[in-house]
């Protein structure tokens, strides 16, 4: 199955494009499709859900807008993820994060959605495990509090 998270934002032309490929990609695809106005035809869908987690463990690959918390999310699971940058985005913040992504080789990083079925095949078959970098913020704020 094929699972689609665009998160809390309206990323129509995401959903519009999936929906529009999904008869086409020989697996299920299943849509979270957030605030979008688009409604899918060709696939189950759904707005919200409590929790993800249910259909990233079904899932054969990911596709997600280019927000820092999906992208990690899905990363830190070990899923193949196709990234897609959402043009609308007004500080293209997304940008400097999925390229160094891809880079690493933890993503495939759609910056059109008509490469978008060449991007699902790419992510199946050749992207390299994510492991967070080690976290120190903690003993940051201790050294602060303490006065340090």
């Amino acid at each position: 199955m094929i699972f689609v998270a665009i998160g809390t934002t309206d990323f129509n032309d995401l959903v519009e494009t999936m929906d529009s490929l999904a008869p086409s990609l020989g697996e299920a695809v299943v849509i979270q499709i957030g605030r979008s106005r688009h409604t899918p035809k060709n696939c189950e869908y759904f707005r919200f859900a409590p929790s993800l987690e249910p259909y990233y463990s079904r899932a054969s690959v990911v596709v997600s807008h280019g927000g820092l918390g999906i992208v990690t999310e899905v990363m830190e699971r070990g899923l193949p993820l196709v990234a897609v940058e959402d043009p609308l985005q007004p500080d293209r913040h997304q940008r400097e994060i999925l390229s160094v992504w891809e880079k690493e080789g933890h993503l495939v990083w759609c910056k059109d959605l008509q490469s978008l079925p060449q991007a699902i095949k790419k992510a199946q078959t050749t992207l390299k495990p994510y492991t967070p970098p080690p976290c120190h913020i903690h003993d940051h704020i201790i050294r602060f509090l303490d006065g340090a």
